[in-house]
């Protein structure tokens, strides 16, 4: 028995929204910028995926949370990705410095020099938070 017409796709974009929400995410904490494009197609995944299950009458719970979830990775992505655009010089002075970097206490020395000049072009508010996230 075959499923009504519109009904599977429904059901699949539902489905469809949620996981890219959760792979935006993912990728999120693993590649920011990626995650802020990933983040975008999954919150348009879930948007679309909205009028087709209230058109079925199937429930909007699954697309509700997919475009919620894609909000928050969409956030989490373009501050990050903000963030390492900013820092971008210091960034580049820090691999440099890890590339000669032999021992760990020169490496060491490299993550010194980088909080340092981060420090230098954050506000203290930022960097209170940050070293408040740090175990």
């Amino acid at each position: 028995m075959q499923a009504p017409a519109g009904q599977q796709p429904a059901d699949s974009a539902g489905r469809r929204a949620i996981w890219l929400s959760i792979a935006a995410l993912a990728m999120t904490f693993m590649l920011p910028l990626a995650g802020l494009v990933m983040a975008l197609f999954a919150l348009m995944a879930g948007i679309r995926a909205l009028p087709a299950l209230k058109g079925v009458g199937k429930p909007t719970g699954i697309a509700v949370s997919g475009i919620t979830i894609s909000s928050i990775a969409l956030a989490l992505s373009a501050g990050a990705t903000a963030m390492q655009l900013y820092l971008m010089d210091e960034y580049s002075a820090y691999q440099e410095c890890m590339k000669g970097a032999g021992t760990v206490s020169s490496q060491g020395e490299c993550f010194t020099q980088f909080r340092d000049a981060a420090a230098r072009k954050l506000p203290a508010d930022v960097l209170d938070v940050l070293g408040a996230m740090q175990p």
